[in-house]
């Protein structure tokens, strides 16, 4: 399979495989709010200095998006690139053998749906941090099928790979030549599970140009046409970081019209995605990590 690139976004893990490797070891006997601290007195400040489009990007969010002064904007931007930092730690804590507490609203939506004969689809974001509902939300009749961007470093992959193992989850890695499509229709055809991401798009794919925080963006079609295709229930899940060492997950239904075709329901389905995704942004405007100019024009 080709590497999936895209020109306005990295999609891979600061460093390299040694330094996360290190970064495990001393992960299992150091308490991660010590890295935490370190990580935003002597990591932060000189990535935002030295990394000045993701800095711009995330600036003009606050400044565009939320209407915050200048001087609010550069605070969030700070913090945004704290709470970023803390995420990957956790990340690597995880993978360490660390554990976070753990609370979950609408997990009934889930556990309904991994009851039932029919697949399912299962939307996620950059907000949060994920990844920790793929050890949170375990389905026991059902394989969960993960897209994941196929560019990520080794040991973050390998790492990734032995904790979703456990839980029955399928990495299925992006590929430039798109035949990871296949694959993920395949899954639904036999009653699985996708999880794959809906606010990001790939090159020429077909978005929808809908409206965020007041400006348009561009979401990709394939999810939710993929949905309606297969006439599947999908879910929006997003697991936000609630304190030092505790996330809340939230799983929401996306209802999909009764009536219509498959390309009306798709587009519905859409708009509903992102109603979700900007009242979560809304409660969390510090948990947003799509570091490049994210909304059209």
């Amino acid at each position: 399979m080709g590497e999936l690139k895209h020109d306005k976004w990295v999609g891979t893990t600061y460093g390299n495989d040694g330094m996360h490797k290190w970064l495990i070891k001393m992960l299992k006997v150091v308490d991660v709010r010590l890295i935490y601290a370190f990580a935003s007195v002597f990591v932060v400040p000189p990535t935002m200095l030295i990394n000045g489009k993701a800095r711009k990007a995330i600036y003009n969010f606050y400044r565009t998006g939320f209407r915050y002064n200048k001087l609010k904007s550069l605070w969030m931007t700070y913090k945004n690139h704290c709470a970023f930092s803390q995420v990957v730690i956790d990340k690597f804590a995880m993978y360490a053998g660390k554990k976070f507490r753990i609370s979950i609203t609408g997990y009934e939506h889930f556990r309904s749906l991994t009851e039932q004969t029919p697949g399912f689809v299962q939307l996620s974001s950059h907000i949060g941090n994920y990844e920790i509902a793929g050890y949170s939300l375990v389905a026991d009749k059902k394989r969960v099928n993960a897209l994941v961007f196929g560019g990520e470093k080794a040991a973050v992959m390998m790492n990734r790979s032995k904790l979703f193992q456990k839980n029955n989850i399928r990495m299925i890695p992006m590929s430039s030549d798109m035949t990871h499509l296949f694959l993920l229709d395949e899954a639904l055809s036999n009653g699985e599970i996708l999880s794959m991401p809906a606010d990001r798009i790939f090159g020429s794919q077909k978005a929808y140009s809908l409206e965020l925080l007041g400006r348009k963006a561009q979401f990709p079609q394939g999810p939710f046409v993929m949905a309606a295709i297969r006439d599947v229930p999908v879910l929006f899940v997003s697991v936000m970081k609630t304190g030092l060492k505790s996330y809340h997950i939230t799983v929401s239904p996306i209802e999909c019209p009764a009536s219509g075709n498959s390309k009306s329901k798709a587009a519905d389905m859409a708009r509903r995605y992102v109603e979700l995704l900007e009242g979560t942004v809304r409660k969390h405007p510090a948990q947003w990590y799509n570091y490049f100019n994210f909304w059209e024009n």
